[in-house]
């Protein structure tokens, strides 16, 4: 099972290298189900290998001077603030059981289930054929607070970076080009990940099996520059389509797993 989750953390790279988004949704289910990780703990290895991967992902975009950061400062602002707090406040108070009406749910299985939930409405978002720059744009700064403060809640929570609502974000409603929108994603992520992680690594919430987490992220790092090269080569609405498929699949499993267990 290990074998199939170094390939997968190498397409995590690689679709975080060719579309900007995406792959970071991969990381918590490959840690948890094919690592052995607990979920809780799971979430701080993922922001170590998104906020790695992304940063590497970023290199190539800020060369290219692509990041737009005022957008990415008033996105990002009360996104790595929410982040903080999560981390630091919110986790810590979640119970490790929830009765649900006489039926006992565990804190690892109602993070998997929201996650698996996340993974559905992510992956539905990159199979649609709907073009985000033929949009008509909506003008509004509350709109961008409110939604990099619900990234920052998403990251802080369960580890993912979020680039498939920053993404659409920044294309509705600061109406940057999707380049510039990917790249300015791909600094949000960044940050966003590396905040949360240093927050967890003040408190040490966990101990970390540095074996798996370095291997995975070296992985994804070696995808990451895979998917740059290739992004110049490959049909990027096809690939995001096809991956999305693929985040669909796993989220159906993981709901319908956890769904049993319960």
């Amino acid at each position: 099972m290990e074998i199939a989750g170094y390939i997968v953390s190498l397409l995590i790279g690689i679709s975080l290298g060719m579309i900007g988004a995406g792959g970071s949704i991969l990381t918590l289910p490959v840690l948890v189900f094919m690592f052995g990780i607990d979920p809780l703990a799971a979430t701080t290895y993922s922001l170590f290998v998104v906020g790695v991967s992304s940063t590497a992902a970023l290199v190539t975009k800020l060369k290219q001077k692509l990041v737009d950061f005022k957008t990415a400062f008033l996105f990002g602002l009360p996104s790595f603030i929410t982040v903080v707090l999560t981390r630091r406040f919110l986790l810590p108070v979640i119970p490790h059981t929830f009765n649900l009406d006489g039926i006992i749910i565990t804190q690892s299985s109602a993070m998997l289930i929201v996650f698996a939930g996340l993974m559905i409405v992510a992956s539905l978002s990159m199979i649609r054929d709907k073009s985000l720059e033929k949009t008509k744009p909506v003008a509004s700064l509350f709109s961008l607070l409110l939604q990099g403060a619900t990234v920052g809640l998403l990251t802080g929570v369960l580890g993912a970076g979020g680039g498939f609502i920053i993404i659409p974000a920044l294309v509705l409603v600061s109406k940057l080009p999707m380049k510039v929108a990917v790249a300015t994603s791909l600094f949000i992520i960044a940050v966003n990940s590396l905040v949360g992680l240093s927050v967890d690594l003040l408190q040490s919430t966990h101990l970390l099996n540095w074996k798996i987490l370095i291997s995975v992220t070296i992985l994804s790092l070696i995808g990451t520059v895979i998917g740059s090269k290739l992004s110049v080569l490959a049909n990027p609405v096809r690939l995001k389509h096809g991956f999305g498929w693929f985040v669909l699949l796993m989220g159906t499993y993981i709901l319908f797993t956890e769904a049993i267990i319960v």
